[in-house]
């Protein structure tokens, strides 16, 4: 809800138009829905893809989840542990967002990575922290509590879209308003994005995470701190204006009559 944005994240979209360049897409979704386990504010939530390169866009992004390294974050690493047990039994709850009509990819398995539910290619033990598998949901639409519920942790939903009206009405529909991205190469459709989508950050060809801290950064709607508290923007929440002036001429200045 109006939480502060260390407490949740994961319900910011990242749309891919038609003519995107996908392994730059792919490559940005990967990054934004599973580095630091997803445990970002502004981690990818759902990845809203045209119908015309969908197919295509789960393929690669499946095999990139699948060979990204997973474990101890002292070593070169996508994402290591869940920040404390609470968070990886709210991510099992999420895990139970998931629905018959959906596709589940991108590892061996779901829930924690143990010995008994392994992650192949996982770096150190897995005994030594809280280790989930990355889960992407295929096939999430409007109705999916998946699709407006905000999650914290390595799982991500891909939507598809037929048209731009669609794509912005699965950008925007969930009520959050921190961060999106879209990937195009049509500057048109970079500013029709900007233009319609009500977060408060916008990403061209880049991925959603990451704040940018001298700007006013706080999020829309349901996300962020419920304020623009940062930046030199800050200073206008914390003074007012006052105009003085002092005249030495000695005489009636009419300058401003």
């Amino acid at each position: 809800g109006q939480s502060a944005c260390l407490e949740l994240g994961g319900k910011n979209p990242l749309v891919v138009m038609p003519d995107a360049d996908l392994d730059l897409a792919v490559e940005g979704a990967l990054f934004s829905g599973f580095g630091t386990a997803g445990q970002r504010c502004t981690s990818l939530g759902t990845a809203i893809v045209h119908e015309s390169i969908h197919g295509e866009f789960v393929r690669r992004l499946t095999a990139a989840v699948e060979e990204a390294p997973v474990g101890d974050p002292s070593q070169e690493v996508l994402y290591g542990p869940m920040i404390h047990e609470r968070f990886a039994e709210r991510f099992e709850d999420w895990l139970g967002l998931v629905r018959d009509h959906h596709t589940v990819s991108g590892s061996a398995g779901t829930g924690r990575i143990t010995g008994d539910n392994p992650r192949p290619g996982f770096v150190g033990d897995p005994d030594a922290g809280i280790y989930c598998h990355p889960t992407i949901v295929d096939g999430v639409t409007r109705d999916d509590e998946l699709y407006s519920t905000e999650t914290f942790g390595p799982i991500i939903g891909v939507a598809t879209f037929s048209d731009f009206d669609e794509a912005m009405e699965l950008a925007n529909g969930h009520g959050y308003g921190l961060s999106s991205a879209v990937y195009t190469n049509d500057p048109k459709s970079a500013f029709r994005f900007r233009e319609r989508v009500t977060a408060g950050m916008v990403s061209v060809n880049n991925s959603t995470s990451g704040a940018e801290a001298h700007l006013p950064f706080g999020g829309n709607g349901k996300s962020g701190n419920g304020s623009r508290q940062s930046g030199i923007w800050v200073l206008e929440q914390f003074t007012r204006w006052q105009s003085m002036n002092w005249d030495y001429a000695g005489k009636l200045q009419k300058a401003q009559m």
